[in-house]
């Protein structure tokens, strides 16, 4: 009896451990991250292969990254027509970028944009302040200037200070090179060369004229090119028989069209901006004085200049850049250069789909600001500044805004090397008033209109 109890409790002990092992295979229920219910098992096979997902995934789990672009306009105050055609540029450029899907690098990363802007109101004193809270407060990764050289030259020393690179559109003042800045990259032909090929277009077409004057206003851009523009006038030949400068604000250019005949002048060289500029060309028109070459900055090459009717017949203006010139692909090519980005007939067709308007030079350069920069992160394959800047500086490029490169020396750090003028003049087409390249001589589609009057 004893035996048959001792054998009952054998088989009772190894029955227990046969339960316990069968109860060690399988495991309680675990929540989820999600608070449902799954199996043990279920979470053992999504163990096993995660390594397959994500290796299948990888591509799809690409990294993206949105850059802040800050900047200024001047949405009121005397630069606004000009500086509203620039952000309209820089901003048909973002779109673009960005509804294409935005820079692919080689790693996988994908680089979009979005800008942060504020109405500078074309006062310097305002810059400062507002270039200062995008460095500081709004993080901008890249900044762009604002228009205009007085109003760049104060943001440069924001972006200096912040250690904020700035790609310098709408400002072509050789000083603000002359600092010692190494963060801020000039797109625009210098002041000290941009009205230097009108007198060089004056001799060539009318080598009778002596007597020149420079009527300009007193402004840091406008002071800076006329300076230089007299000096080569002088070296070539020219008697200056006027060199007068105009407050900011003249609407009344009465008293200088007075002095310009008292001189005897018969070319008038100078000129501002947009509103300056145009007002002085309709006053010299009504006034019927008899120039036979009159030259003005900026405000000529606006596709608004035509507005003045009859007085823009004949008025010659330094450009940046014209959809006419011969900038392409094949250009780059013989020249031993790089091209990158679309053509002007491209640009200029995109532009007027989108704004109803034609493109003029200060749009085509806030568009240009931003091919620059696109161009420097996929040179540098990184958004890193410090490779980015590093690929500005090797940059040598033709674009359809022109040659650009940058000088690198300690005593003109950032001024554009490359970029050269083209000078248009308005003419009748029948009843039409259009734009002509007249030089250089290699790149007009029309001859000088000569004399003016």
């Amino acid at each position: 009896m004893r035996r048959k109890l001792y054998l009952l409790l054998g088989v009772l002990l190894i029955a227990s451990m046969v339960l316990a092992a069968c109860g060690q295979s399988t495991p309680a229920p675990q929540q989820s991250s999600g608070g449902e219910t799954t199996s043990g098992e279920t979470t053992s096979s999504e163990a096993t292969e995660a390594p397959a997902a994500e290796e299948t995934e990888a591509p799809a789990a690409a990294k993206e990254v949105t850059l802040t672009i800050g900047f200024t306009e001047s949405q009121t105050g005397k630069y606004n027509v000009d500086s509203t055609s620039q952000t309209q540029g820089l901003k048909l450029w973002m779109e673009e970028v960005n509804a294409a899907g935005g820079i692919k690098l080689d790693d996988g990363t994908v680089v979009k944009f979005q800008t942060v802007s504020y109405d500078d109101e074309s006062k310097a004193d305002k810059v400062q302040s507002l270039y200062t809270r995008l460095a500081t407060e709004d993080n901008a990764d890249f900044l762009i200037s604002p228009y205009s050289s007085g109003l760049t030259s104060s943001a440069a020393i924001v972006a200096e200070q912040y250690d904020k690179i700035m790609l310098a559109t709408g400002a072509a003042s050789d000083s603000i090179f002359q600092k010692g800045y190494t963060k801020v990259y000039q797109l625009y032909t210098p002041a000290s060369r941009y009205l230097t090929g009108a007198v060089d277009m004056l001799k060539a077409f009318a080598p009778d004229v002596k007597k020149v004057a420079f009527v300009y206003e007193n402004a840091k851009f406008a002071t800076a090119v006329t300076t230089a523009a007299k000096e080569y006038a002088e070296s070539q030949g020219y008697e200056v028989v006027l060199f007068e400068g105009y407050d900011k604000d003249t609407t009344d250019f009465g008293a200088f069209i007075n002095k310009i005949q008292d001189a005897g002048a018969e070319a008038v060289l100078g000129g501002g901006h947009f509103q300056d500029g145009s007002t002085f060309a309709r006053q010299i028109a009504e006034k019927q004085v008899p120039l036979k070459f009159m030259a003005l900055l900026v405000a000529p090459p606006n596709p608004k200049f035509a507005e003045l009717g009859d007085a823009a017949v004949g008025v010659v203006g330094p450009s940046q850049w014209e959809a006419a010139a011969a900038y392409t692909p094949e250009a780059a090519e013989a020249a031993g250069l790089d091209w990158f980005g679309p053509t002007s007939a491209e640009f200029a067709k995109a532009y007027a789909d989108k704004y109803g308007e034609e493109a003029g030079y200060h749009a085509a350069g806030g568009y240009a600001a931003g091919l620059v920069l696109q161009k420097a992160i996929l040179d540098a394959q990184s958004v890193d500044p410090a490779k980015v800047q590093e690929a500005l500086e090797n940059m040598d490029v033709l674009t359809f805004f022109g040659h650009i490169k940058f000088d690198t020396s300690e005593e003109s750090h950032g001024l554009q090397v490359g970029h050269e003028m083209v000078y248009i003049q308005w003419q009748k087409d029948g009843d039409q008033l259009v734009k002509k390249v007249v030089w250089p001589k290699e790149g007009a589609n029309a001859e000088l209109l000569y004399p003016l009057r």
